[in-house]
């Protein structure tokens, strides 16, 4: 059996589904996986043991170049020619059925009623019924799994191995991390500022913990932030700009990586390394909590349908809560 997953974006959304992969090979060690993503995320995806092929799209070029659908068109149709027995839109908007539809004659994905975006249901021959409002990995797992005929529990994937990988990794990384302290990675940005634990706090957190801490940036904004964090305090050192690959790499490295509720934060979970996530406009829904991997919650309540961007609520978290769990996970 050949598959084609459609999860073009975001790297945290990516992550989440791609715990699907172990699960579906541990079904049936001879069902073929292909996976359509939008150009940036391809490298989140690579050597991934269990992915057979990635095809790259660009549906974000569109925004500003709005005669480029042709090629883009004719791109997604290319994928068509191979003949996939399903194909399964993990994403539920209608950009992502309508590639899914280009790409498979059987298209599987959410019910109209499990969606944002109603209309990519009537996209799809197969619709698996699973409230937004679920948490957001059993939701990728159910509808990766569901059109295959078997499911995914909890248990496995509380139970999950690791499912990123990462190659030549750059040797200039292991400079910055200290083989006589904890090394804590802070993940300072998201996509929007009020997803943001505020950088006085982040301060707190290095000062108390008084560990190696490593701030990720991944823009000006973000670059100026974490100079800020490293000029007032020597506990703090900035990392380089890194893509997805060394992204991975470093983050494989760390004992603890503290951050809000983004991509990158959300890569710790995927690799099994031990994370706090900080939750204030978005639901506490969208993780796993174990043993290893926990959240802090401000006190305002989410509504998943509809997210405030002006609830700046996250601030309300103490430093010293943060510093309390990650001694727990550091030291006991």
């Amino acid at each position: 059996m050949k598959i084609a997953i459609v999860k073009l974006s975001a790297l945290g959304d990516i992550v989440h589904a791609m715990v699907a992969l172990q699960f579906i090979k541990a079904y049936d060690s001879e069902i073929q996986i292909d996976w359509i993503v939008e150009q940036g995320f391809l490298p989140i995806l690579e050597n991934n043991p269990d992915i057979n092929a990635i095809y790259p799209v660009n549906l974000k070029a569109l925004k500003n170049n709005k005669w480029r659908g042709f090629s883009e068109l004719k791109n997604i149709r290319q994928i068509f020619v191979n003949n996939y027995d399903l194909v399964i839109d993990a994403q539920g908007l209608i950009k992502s059925a309508i590639v899914s539809r280009l790409i498979g004659k059987k298209v599987a994905g959410f019910n109209k009623n499990s969606i944002r975006e109603k209309l990519a249901a009537y996209f799809y021959h197969i619709t698996i019924d699973c409230p937004y409002h679920e948490n957001t990995i059993d939701r990728n797992a159910k509808v990766l799994s569901a059109p295959l005929g078997f499911s995914i529990s909890p248990e496995q994937i509380h139970d999950k191995k690791a499912f990123l990988f990462f190659q030549h990794k750059n040797p200039d990384l292991d400079s910055y991390f200290s083989k006589h302290k904890n090394n804590i990675i802070f993940v300072i940005g998201s996509t929007w500022e009020s997803r943001n634990y505020p950088k006085e706090k982040f301060l707190e957190v290095a000062n108390q913990l008084q560990q190696n801490c490593l701030v990720l940036w991944g823009n000006a904004a973000e670059q100026e932030k974490a100079q800020w964090l490293a000029d007032n305090s020597k506990f703090i050192q900035i990392l380089p700009k890194l893509d997805l690959n060394d992204l991975k790499a470093a983050i494989s490295k760390a004992d603890l990586l503290i951050g809000n509720d983004t991509g990158p934060t959300h890569i710790a979970w995927g690799l099994n390394i031990p994370a706090i996530v900080l939750f204030g406009c978005t639901p506490i829904s969208r993780i796993y909590q174990t043993s290893i991997n926990k959240a802090l919650k401000s006190s305002s309540i989410v509504n998943p349908y509809q997210l405030n961007k002006n609830d700046y609520s996250i601030a309300e978290i103490e430093a010293l809560q943060i510093v309390n769990l990650a001694e727990q996970l550091l030291f006991h």
